[in-house]
């Protein structure tokens, strides 16, 4: 184990953060001390998390210890991508595989504000003519 190489990447996605560390391993993946599927309650989202591994032809390479947090569950999924995918680039040549799949763009969609006078961020209030 001495001298085993360690990549780390943050991926963000929404008000999500991950700080993800991956090393050579069995593909076991970790997220705040519980194991992926404990922690995010579906396998669904287990699976988006780990595509980057698909992408690139390493399932059951790496180990994967992540810290995540703010944002909800799917929102921490998608930074748990983002940030497996950067560390990823420094563990291997696989950029080209990894931006043709778009994986290490950071999605910029964000919650729409409140607005004054709105319900929500569009939703007006109901109108009566009388």
């Amino acid at each position: 184990m001495a001298g085993e190489a360690i990549y780390y990447g943050t991926g963000r996605r929404k008000n999500a953060v991950a700080r993800v560390r991956i090393m050579p391993g069995t593909g076991k993946v970790t997220v705040n001390g519980k194991d992926a599927l404990g922690f995010f309650g579906r396998q669904a989202l287990v699976d988006y998390a780990t595509t980057p591994f698909k992408v690139t032809d390493t399932a059951g390479h790496f180990d994967v210890i992540a810290l995540c947090n703010g944002g909800g569950v799917s929102g921490q999924a998608g930074a748990l991508r983002h940030g497996i995918a950067r560390a990823l680039l420094d563990a291997g040549d696989y950029r080209a595989e990894l931006k043709k799949a778009g994986y290490l763009t950071r999605d910029p969609r964000m919650v729409e504000r409140k607005k004054y006078g709105l319900k929500k961020a569009r939703k007006r209030p109901q109108f009566s003519k009388r």
